[in-house]
């Protein structure tokens, strides 16, 4: 029955387990009062790594933006300049082309007025060739016409020079009736 009435107080206080237990929790208490500076510390120390880590991050991908953003005015004015030089070819070749047409068309002017200057020359040999003949012929003509000699100099220019102005009256006045 003892036991059965020790079993009923359960609110009884166990003197040693009590004291065991008070020593034991300042023992433990003690401990965390020495170790409470340190793991405050830590904890600190490890709360400013994260709140650094996370700064260094910010900034890092801060400067990564600013890096990214310098790349791109650089680009842009890669891609400017690329337009201007281009642009500049273009004007430089329309240039070119314009010298070099220029330069075919004075050519070609030359090469004409080359031409046209020996095409002269060669119709005034012709026409000298041909008044020379035209005055051996006219004068060998004139000559057994009248019967006489004209070995004159002198009067065989004057004689070719009066048939050859015959001559090229008479062309133009065909010349004239044909426009008509």
């Amino acid at each position: 029955m003892i036991e059965l009435a020790a079993e009923e107080n359960i609110l009884r206080i166990h003197w040693d387990e009590f004291v065991f237990g008070s020593i034991a929790f300042l023992i433990i208490l003690g401990v965390v009062y020495k170790m409470w500076p340190k793991l405050t510390s830590a904890l600190d120390e490890r709360a400013n790594q994260i709140e650094g880590g996370i700064e260094r991050a910010k900034k890092a991908e801060a400067e990564a933006e600013e890096i990214r953003q310098q790349y791109r005015e650089k680009l842009d004015e890669a891609h400017r300049q690329y337009a201007a030089e281009l642009e500049k070819a273009k004007e430089q070749r329309a240039a070119i082309i314009a010298e070099a047409r220029e330069e075919a068309q004075a050519e070609s002017r030359r090469i004409i007025e080359a031409a046209h200057q020996q095409i002269e020359a060669d119709r005034q040999h012709a026409f000298a060739q041909l008044r020379t003949e035209i005055g051996t012929l006219s004068t060998d003509l004139a000559s057994r016409i009248v019967g006489e000699s004209l070995n004159d100099d002198g009067l065989q220019s004057r004689v070719v020079d009066r048939f050859l102005e015959e001559l090229e009256q008479g062309a133009d006045s065909s010349d004239r009736a044909e426009v008509r």
